[in-house]
């Protein structure tokens, strides 16, 4: 079993259920070609720029707009055990739906291409994948286009 709580954060954007499944698609399907075997728990949230900036600048001490940031509960593959559903705690993902907005018209496809390219990319970052350096970036980018191309999300 796999929970994804999903919260909309901003006004922007209309958030429907196509992109609400969408986005538990995205995480099941990482859980499934990762081999995470276990229940696990997930919180997503949807905002906008201000709030993005303000998460970027407080936690990670860079003060601009980004697409996506990913904080993992675990390390080592190991998790912390929600006792009430019996779920492995995977982490946060916060998503800035203007900047997939954005970046979608950028790249030439879907603001779902996008928004499931960054669940992806993000659920990769709460399985403990990193690209700091140039070699795991190009790991994470094979791991990223096999999920992606199982949900049907190409570039094309």
């Amino acid at each position: 079993m796999t929970v994804v709580n999903i919260y909309n954060r901003q006004r922007k954007y209309a958030v429907s259920d196509e992109i609400k499944k969408l986005i538990v698609k995205c995480c099941e399907t990482a859980l499934e070609c990762e081999n995470f075997n276990d229940d696990a728990s997930v919180d997503v949230s949807l905002v906008g720029s201000r709030k993005i900036r303000e998460y970027n600048r407080d936690f990670r001490g860079i003060d601009r707009v980004t697409d996506v940031l990913s904080f993992p509960l675990g390390q080592n593959n190991v998790y912390e055990t929600d006792y009430d559903s019996g779920c492995r705690l995977l982490g946060d993902i916060v998503i800035c739906l203007e900047r997939a907005d954005m970046q979608s018209k950028e790249y030439g496809h879907s603001f779902e291409r996008e928004v499931g390219f960054l669940t992806v990319h993000s659920m990769l970052h709460l399985l403990g994948y990193d690209h700091i350096e140039e070699s795991d970036g190009d790991v994470m980018r094979v791991h990223e286009k096999i999920i992606l191309n199982k949900i049907g999300l190409t570039r094309n």
